[in-house]
């Protein structure tokens, strides 16, 4: 898998080249890719999202509808965000999505932050993501397969502005506690990552190079 660093990009940009991504996955025009990048402040959310479960508008911070699973995020500057554009068929990965929670958890780990998944109980609300030992949300997943072939991905909570989870229901969860990677370290004395060694620890535990 070809990892692909990018700066900050501009929410709807980067999804309409997302499109493009996946239809030359589809083509075979590209290898398997992993988009790193960020994102002005925003909040995106699935089709399941109830209005309810979003800002009002005195957040002044812009909502996006979105073609992922997943419910209601926010994605701004000090957050790290995966696009993962993979094709299934040809990698024979079952499920995605508890393969990107557990090579998320391997990078942190790597880095010193010890972390796990959680299970769904039946009829729950979704606990996909990765967690704090004691149940806080540091990293939420949304994805879409089209014709085998996957987009959108991840985002992890460096050092983001956190009062923002404040202002709406994240990821469906209304007793949910986001964390960031910066309170972790202010907490356990271990050092907080740089941007880069973020990226590379998550990329290597991908598999992208």
């Amino acid at each position: 898998m070809q990892r692909v660093d990018l700066g900050e990009v501009e929410y709807e940009v980067a999804t309409k080249d997302m499109a493009t991504w996946v239809a030359e996955r589809i083509d075979g025009e590209a290898e398997d890719r992993l988009f790193l990048l960020s994102h002005p402040p925003v909040i995106t959310y699935g089709p399941r999202t109830s209005l309810a479960d979003l800002p009002a508008e005195a957040a002044a911070i812009p909502t996006v509808a979105v073609d992922r699973g997943g419910f209601a995020t926010y994605h701004g500057p000090g957050q790290l965000v995966g696009y993962l554009v993979i094709d299934l068929k040809r990698r024979g990965v079952v499920d995605v999505v508890r393969w990107v929670e557990n090579g998320l958890i391997d990078a942190l780990g790597s880095l010193g932050f010890p972390l796990i998944r959680r299970d769904t109980p039946k009829g729950a609300s979704s606990l996909v993501g990765v967690w704090t030992e004691d149940h806080r949300k540091l990293c939420s997943i949304g994805m879409r397969i089209r014709r085998g072939v996957t987009s959108h991905g991840f985002s992890i909570n460096r050092d983001p502005e956190m009062s923002v989870f404040h202002t709406f229901t994240t990821c469906g969860l209304h007793d949910v506690t986001m964390v960031s990677l910066a309170e972790l370290a202010a907490e356990t004395g271990v050092p907080l990552p740089t941007d880069e060694e973020l990226r590379t620890a998550v990329a290597t535990s991908l598999g992208a190079t």
